[in-house]
């Protein structure tokens, strides 16, 4: 794993309090995602965990997530973890079975257990880029065999959003994902693209040229708007990924959100 953890304190809460602002449904697209890539692993933990960490002022993501997971995964169990003790108070009322709060950070204090999944999201996005790598490393190590970090950015309405699959072993994936409806070019995402990447989005840096490919099949595929965004959109995907390895296939296509391996759009090394 790329990064060193940051702190070795034992017992230490790992991490600042950020801004803390979200929106009902924001989280829709990386949940749906998650339900669709993750629950079949998640399912078959002994004691699946699933981490809602840095949820903000209102809990209502860690409320979703519960819902929109656990008709896939029985027995889930889902954490809410907020640096900032009042948030934890305020979201104390709303527990239920499967669903609770505590307080903490990047160390994911959960008594000795390892969660299989955390979703972290505009959380990253409030830190410097220096100290991405750290964060990583810190939560990937509590995850458990398998498990996986998700951190991601999205806008305030969830209408675009990023975000970065991370193992023990370091970052596997990004998901782009937007809200096709309205979309202008696909470059718009840039603004939300997760901490580790948007500072790169400059001439010779893959998730630059990406995006710049996107866009430019984005036009070429507009005689496809006849027939809807969404066919634009499918042809549009269909033109890149003879130079970019897009995955899943149209499936997902169809949602606006495409995934492709880390490895594609790393940033380029220094010098």
């Amino acid at each position: 794993m790329p990064g060193r953890p940051l702190t070795s304190r034992p017992g230490a809460v790992v991490g600042t309090v950020t801004r803390g602002t979200t929106n009902p449904n924001r989280l829709r697209r990386c949940d749906r995602w998650i339900v669709a890539r993750h629950a079949r692993y998640l399912r078959g933990l002994p004691e699946p965990v699933v981490v809602d960490l840095g949820y903000g002022a209102s809990p209502v993501t860690a409320l979703e997530l519960d819902d929109r997971l656990r008709p896939h995964v029985p027995g889930l169990e889902v954490v809410g973890i907020e640096i900032d003790p009042a948030r934890v108070a305020a979201a104390r009322p709303l527990e239920r079975p499967g669903l609770t709060f505590r307080r903490g950070g990047f160390e994911v204090p959960l008594d000795g257990r390892r969660p299989g999944l955390v979703r972290a999201f505009n959380v990253l996005r409030q830190y410097d880029e220096s100290q991405v790598p750290g964060a990583w490393a810190t939560t990937a190590d509590r995850l458990a065999p398998g498990g996986v970090l998700v951190d991601g950015t999205c806008d305030e309405l969830g209408r675009l959003a990023t975000w970065v699959e991370v193992t023990v072993h370091g970052p596997r994936s990004l998901t782009l994902s937007w809200r096709l409806r309205g979309l202008g070019r696909p470059s718009v995402i840039a603004e939300r693209l997760p901490k580790a990447l948007i500072h790169h989005n400059v001439d010779g840096e893959p998730v630059h040229a990406l995006l710049r490919d996107l866009d430019a099949a984005w036009e070429r595929a507009a005689g496809h708007g006849g027939f809807g965004v969404r066919q634009r959109f499918l042809a549009t995907v269909d033109d890149v990924r003879g130079r970019w390895p897009v995955e899943p296939g149209p499936s997902r296509w169809r949602l606006g959100e495409i995934t492709l391996p880390w490895a594609a759009v790393a940033p380029a090394p220094p010098g």
